[in-house]
């Protein structure tokens, strides 16, 4: 996720110095992929690269960079084998790098892109040069030996998928807790007759039902929608408003099987066709997690949507 570079072009902008470890390259079996990322400071950190001792490796060579003040970057392979205490077997590419003042051109240049884009790190005589590009840029593999590496190229894309929820029931709650870390915009929207609107500090919007179908017709093209509100009528005018649009990029309902084959009934009658059923997912989530409780429902609710987003293309970072 993007939250990084606001934090350091805000480090950067407030004088202080502080570390990034960054994922670049990685062989076999790994505990993250390329563009995890921490930052580094002498007392704290934020982000992870994959926990263990290799982070503790990333942390201590991160702080051991701040101390000196004439270097700013440093590129290392670690082998997560007996070394580490890691028996992932892979091999995992590091690029720990100062970030301070010199580096606020790159940074403002990221923070301010609103489409995808090339995070691009060139090594010149010793020196690393960070640069914002077109997505697309040259870059050497993780099997360049680090001698011959010269460059690497990560694609940030800014933009994270929309979720709607429609409903703040316990399912609405327990989907709304579910989804706050993960890299998903959520907007939640919920009728006046909904109870406890508001989830670990997260609230609902209270809208009408003829408002709650208002949103679901001029959502942004590409939203990803769930619905599971008090009332059946009240899923059926969302689920026919959404089928309707046809640019979204999932429709969940949660039901039953015999739900599904009612509203299908229903829709059928009002001009749908087995395209347009077939995009419907109800019940929703990851099929392997049979629950009716609402915990349950939420993971499997976020197994299944995250699975989408990465399949299509939609996930924020993918680095390589």
């Amino acid at each position: 996720m993007t939250e990084w570079i606001t934090q350091a072009l805000a480090a950067a902008r407030r004088g202080d110095a502080l570390a990034m470890v960054s994922i670049v390259g990685v062989q076999g079996s790994t505990p993250r992929e390329p563009g995890a990322r921490m930052l580094v400071w002498p007392d704290r950190f934020t982000g992870t690269i994959g926990g263990g001792s290799l982070e503790r490796q990333g942390l201590d060579q991160a702080r051991r960079l701040l101390a000196q003040a004439a270097r700013r970057h440093a590129l290392q392979d670690y082998p997560l084998g007996p070394l580490l205490g890691q028996c992932c077997g892979g091999h995992v590419r590091l690029l720990v790098e100062r970030i301070d003042d010199e580096s606020l051109p790159w940074l403002e240049a990221a923070a301010g892109r609103t489409a995808p884009f090339a995070l691009a790190a060139r090594f010149e005589d010793g020196a690393l040069r960070r640069a914002v590009e077109a997505v697309g840029a040259p870059s050497d593999g993780p099997r360049t030996p680090l001698a011959e590496v010269r460059s690497m190229s990560e694609t940030i894309r800014p933009a994270v998928p929309r979720l709607a929820i429609f409903g703040a029931g316990h399912v609405g709650q327990a989907v709304a807790r579910a989804f706050a870390p993960l890299p998903f915009h959520l907007d939640w929207l919920a009728s006046r007759e909904d109870l406890r609107p508001e989830a670990g500090g997260t609230r609902a919007e209270i809208l009408s039902e003829d408002e709650l179908e208002d949103a679901a017709l001029t959502a942004p093209a590409g939203t990803l929608f769930a619905i599971f509100t008090h009332s059946h009528d009240l899923d059926y005018r969302l689920t026919r408003a959404i089928l309707g649009r046809g640019d979204f990029a999932y429709l969940g309902l949660i039901g039953s099987a015999t739900k599904r084959v009612r509203f299908e009934r229903r829709l059928r009658a009002d001009g749908f066709g087995d395209a347009d059923l077939a995009r419907l997912a109800c019940p929703l989530g990851a099929p392997q997690l049979k629950s009716k409780a609402p915990a349950v429902i939420a993971v499997a609710l976020a197994a299944q949507l995250l699975q989408i987003v990465q399949d299509d293309g939609l996930a924020q970072d993918d680095g390589g």
